[in-house]
């Protein structure tokens, strides 16, 4: 529930405004909130990491607002938690009147909700969900600069479910649609919350069907198929695009050295 914060609660401190979080010294604030003078804003616990309390402030300072890719390289629950607050500080910013009738909004105190004050609907923070996955053609992988990625990274092929898709039916068709090419053997992998607004990432492994790559330049800038021991620039550790390339290289490995 929220409340204001006084100066001796302590904790890790999440404090965001549209999508973006407060890094002082590069680094998500933690201890007590008077070292931070945090004192007197309102805030609400999350969850805990390492035996302390996740707070969100959804509020802006003046410096240090920052991208939270920064938070990529920090243990994986840290950044899970870091990721949490920056959505619902986004889903509450944007949740101040109702959708259906205008009237005010109030935020629960049970859950991560909020409730319209004039006709009771209730919404919940909306989870976008997607897939990536990695391509296999013998020994190389099917890697892609993305439009969105300015850092010139290779990564796998992703994007949104549509209305009505299976998973599966999403692999297959953004794959066709950003690269021309037909896969087989589609298999799940994993999951990772992916706060880049509010998505679920689900990732896939599958092996090259049929097909000559013919990129989607909307989509993508370039893509190529690589040999498993000459990869170009790859995404970060921690990251669900770096597994599937790292499970996929270590499966070649296996049957080509």
């Amino acid at each position: 529930m929220e409340r204001e914060i006084t100066g001796e609660d302590k904790g890790w401190w999440v404090v965001s405004q549209q999508n973006k979080i407060w890094l002082p010294g590069d680094k998500l604030p933690y201890g007590p909130a008077a070292e931070f003078s945090l004192s007197g804003l309102s805030g609400r616990p999350i969850g805990e990491w390492q035996g302390d309390t996740v707070w969100l402030i959804n509020h802006s300072r003046s410096q240090n607002m920052a991208s939270l890719r920064q938070l990529l390289n920090e243990d994986s629950g840290l950044f899970r938690m870091a990721g949490r607050g920056v959505q619902l500080a986004e889903f509450y910013r944007s949740h101040r009147y109702c959708g259906y009738c205008g009237g005010e909004m109030q935020h629960s105190k049970t859950e991560f909700a909020c409730l319209c004050t004039r006709c009771h609907e209730r919404y919940y923070p909306q989870i976008a969900p997607c897939i990536i996955v990695v391509i296999r053609r013998d020994d190389k992988l099917l890697l892609a600069q993305h439009v969105r990625h300015r850092n010139g990274i290779y990564t796998a092929l992703a994007g949104f479910a549509e209305v009505g898709e299976t998973l599966e039916q999403t692999v297959t068709r953004e794959v066709m649609e950003e690269s021309s090419i037909r896969i087989k053997n589609l298999r799940y992998i994993a999951s990772q919350p992916w706060p880049f607004p509010q998505s679920l990432m689900m990732a896939f492994l599958a092996d090259y069907d049929s097909g000559d790559i013919c990129i989607d330049p909307e989509e993508l800038l370039d893509a190529g198929w690589y040999r498993y021991d000459e990869l170009p620039a790859l995404p970060p550790a921690g990251t669900i695009a770096r597994r599937l390339i790292e499970d996929t290289v270590a499966l070649c490995r296996s049957e080509y050295q």
